[in-house]
């Protein structure tokens, strides 16, 4: 009798970080692998943003091919954290590996996307001043009891906190991620033009949670020439930041693309769920998993995690639509 390896206690997290380790052996070998011999190329520049997995890219890069072929570029704007910048030079320093800092916001400023955001605010909020203000879109739990449309709304705070929300219309919507997402194509043409200078491939830092779901932005982060993580869920990215030794605070602090002067996490909007949640959900569909043992790992009862895989499915439609080769009509 073959026993079902599904039963009562199954750990999805656990069998899904179990091949980490040997992952932590390889990739660094795919990495030089893929910058010597496929590109022809002499090092790697890299996005250094603060956040886990560029930290990963950055470490697994200089174990691969040496700090002096590792170059990193901090790529700040007005309403990035401080703290993202301060997180990118300590780890930088630490791995001995050469980087500049270039804000972009001269850039942004250049395209109007600070004018056109502000203009924007005043509209919704006509108290908003950028020097006291801040602003960061939301959406309601995609694992809500409550059944809520998914909605974009826009919150305005302050140093006591939130003290203002709107809800966007589809146009208002429109306009204000275009304005967002310019800030990673603007990051994407530096990492491009420090690259050819220096005969470099451009690394990508996307994961595959954020890959399946299109949280990425195209050519944007995702204008890269080689893309390490992107066939490991997040959590296992954050698994391999512990045996890679990165620092603690960058390891807990929350996953953000940071282009919101109020902190924002990528759990508040696009995924609107945690990656413990998201990441168990992709893997039992991917290993064909049953539902009871995803409801015994996550907690939740059926309507939430049928709420859940919907929302899951609906990012993936528009994720396929992200990775679409551009059509050729052929003669």
């Amino acid at each position: 009798m073959v026993k079902n390896r599904f039963g009562k206690g199954f750990d999805i997290k656990k069998e899904m970080l179990a091949g980490v380790e040997d992952l932590r052996e390889h990739l660094p070998g795919f990495m030089k692998k893929t910058v010597v011999e496929e590109f022809k190329r002499e090092g790697i520049v890299i996005g250094v943003s603060g956040g886990v997995d560029s930290a990963v890219i950055a470490t697994l890069a200089v174990e691969a091919l040496g700090p002096d072929h590792v170059y990193g570029l901090i790529l700040p704007e007005t309403e990035s954290s401080p703290s993202s910048r301060e997180l990118a030079m300590r780890l930088c320093r630490k791995l001995k590996m050469p980087f500049t800092e270039i804000p972009i916001t001269p850039m942004l400023e250049s395209f109007g996307v600070y004018e056109q955001k502000s203009a924007l605010m005043r509209e919704l909020f006509p108290q908003y001043n950028p020097a006291i203000h801040t602003t960061n879109l939301f959406r309601p739990s995609g694992i809500s009891a409550e059944r809520l449309l998914s909605v974009p709304s826009i919150r305005l705070s302050d140093e006591t906190g939130s003290i203002a929300t709107k809800r966007l219309s589809a146009p208002q919507y429109l306009h204000i991620v275009s304005l967002q997402n310019v800030k990673q194509r603007t990051r994407m043409v530096v990492s491009y033009m420090q690259a050819e200078k220096m005969n470099y491939v451009v690394s990508g830092t996307t994961n595959k949670s954020e890959l399946v779901t299109g949280h990425y932005v195209k050519y944007g982060d995702g204008g890269v020439d080689m893309e390490p993580i992107a066939d490991l869920y997040k959590l296992e990215v954050f698994r391999l930041a512990e045996l890679l030794g990165v620092d603690k605070k960058i390891i807990t602090r929350p996953p953000s693309p940071d282009t919101w002067s109020h902190y924002t996490s990528d759990e508040d909007f696009n995924l609107r769920m945690p990656y413990e949640v998201l990441d168990t959900l992709l893997y039992a569909e991917e290993h064909g998993i049953p539902e009871e043992a995803v409801r015994e790992n996550l907690a939740l009862d059926i309507g939430q995690i049928e709420w859940a895989k919907k929302h899951i499915q609906s990012m993936k439609n528009a994720s396929r639509l992200l990775q679409l080769i551009p059509p050729v009509f052929h003669k």
